[in-house]
């Protein structure tokens, strides 16, 4: 059984499959971070975030929907282009070819994304861009939201805790390197992180630290290439293999291991045959 969906209902059909003697791989929900150290060309970042956080209008699970710029200094610059850079974005049709990015996928879905937005701001995060509201012309009744990015949101938020899958980009301040590698490490979901950088030391720590089940080093979607795999941990993956590569060979085909011996001439040696052991 292969699964893709949310986590509730990944854990449930992988409970269920298990518990029937099914090999099962299910995935499930995501809420990927992006690292901004000091050092970082903080120009190439925001561009690579821009199609990270808002590609898609934010529907796809390797999304990047949180950043988390290191030190006070490089947030205020991370967030002023953040919000110029947002605030260029072109919502539009599927066949407008100078679109950023379409309507998400329905009504009710619309709906529950402008939940989370209004839930930030009950939380107390500050509302930079507000992306509810937006109508583009001849096509009012579709299913579109502005880019929406939030500032000061914190670890115990709700908003922060599920993932919203829409084109919402949220802000969390750390002040040191190891603040900024407990929030990836912490959080339920273990699917994609990313740290933007110029130190490779750095880079690697964060690398070999970090509880998440794929890591981009200047990489805003961390998609590995098909023959190294793909698959997050805790709430994001449940079961032994990942999806494709060659775990996806392994996970759909059977191992049958067969064990041969040719005596030659026909002989009858006098010893009994003897499992080799290691001495």
């Amino acid at each position: 059984v292969s699964f893709v969906g949310s986590s509730d209902i990944a854990q449930y059909v992988y409970g269920r499959g298990a518990a029937n003697g099914k090999r099962v791989q299910c995935m499930g929900g995501a809420k990927n971070h992006g690292i901004v150290l000091p050092d970082a060309d903080l120009d190439q970042t925001v561009a690579d975030i821009m199609g990270a956080a808002y590609g898609s209008a934010g529907e796809r699970c390797m999304a990047l929907p949180v950043v988390v710029p290191v030190g006070d200094k490089t947030a205020d610059a991370l967030r002023e282009k953040l919000v110029a850079a947002a605030q260029g974005l072109r919502v539009g049709v599927s066949t407008d070819a100078e679109a950023h990015y379409g309507p998400v996928v329905s009504a009710a879905h619309k709906a529950r994304i402008e939940s989370y937005i209004q839930m930030g701001v009950d939380e107390g995060a500050d509302l930079v861009l507000d992306g509810r509201g937006f109508s583009l012309q001849g096509y009012e009744n579709g299913f579109f939201l502005a880019p929406t990015l939030f500032d000061r949101v914190t670890a115990g938020m709700k908003s922060y805790q599920d993932e919203i899958f829409g084109p919402v980009l949220q802000m969390v301040r750390a002040q040191s390197f190891e603040e900024a590698l407990s929030l990836p490490s912490r959080h339920p979901y273990g699917n994609g992180v990313a740290i933007f950088t110029r130190n490779g030391d750095a880079a690697r720590s964060f690398a070999d630290q970090v509880e998440v089940g794929m890591v981009g080093i200047n990489v805003p979607i961390p998609v590995p290439v098909a023959y190294h795999s793909f698959g997050g941990w805790k709430r994001s993956g449940f079961g032994d293999l990942n999806q494709y590569g060659m775990d996806g060979v392994r996970f759909y085909t059977r191992v049958k291991t067969v064990t041969q011996r040719w005596p030659q001439g026909g002989a009858v040696s006098d010893q009994s045959f003897i499992i080799p052991t290691m001495r």
